[in-house]
């Protein structure tokens, strides 16, 4: 099971870091994407990091303002949000395409976290 976690309230111009942890098998061996859905919108990709090559992606919406990082060590996946906006509110989640690289579509889903950007 994939768990998203770290989310909560921040204020315009914040930074806060949410991670993706799993319970079932060891991330570092795949390729793991970040998503965020805010209220009445659609899913919305925005990050990903592969196993096998190590490249990182990100939407444009996000670009110079987030980082997403391993940490082997701890089987976890970072997302550091820097600059956050309002228009950043949204459910956070976590995936995998269970496969090393970003280029694969995402097959299993975690439970995701809020994240909060308001005054």
């Amino acid at each position: 099971q994939l768990q998203a976690s770290g989310g909560g309230l921040v204020q315009p111009g914040g930074s806060l870091r949410i991670s993706c942890a799993a319970s079932e098998f060891t991330l570092d061996y795949y390729a793991i994407g970040w998503f965020r859905q805010a209220p009445g919108k659609e899913r919305e990709g925005i990050s990903c990091i592969g196993s096998k090559d190590g490249r990182t992606y990100y939407a444009e919406s996000v670009k110079g303002r987030f980082t997403i990082s391993r940490a082997n060590a701890k089987d976890t996946v970072y997302l550091q949000m820097n600059e956050l906006k309002p228009d950043d509110t949204a459910i956070y989640y976590c995936a995998t395409p269970l496969e090393r690289l970003c280029t694969y579509g995402m097959s299993y889903w975690g439970e995701g976290t809020l994240v909060t950007v308001s005054s």
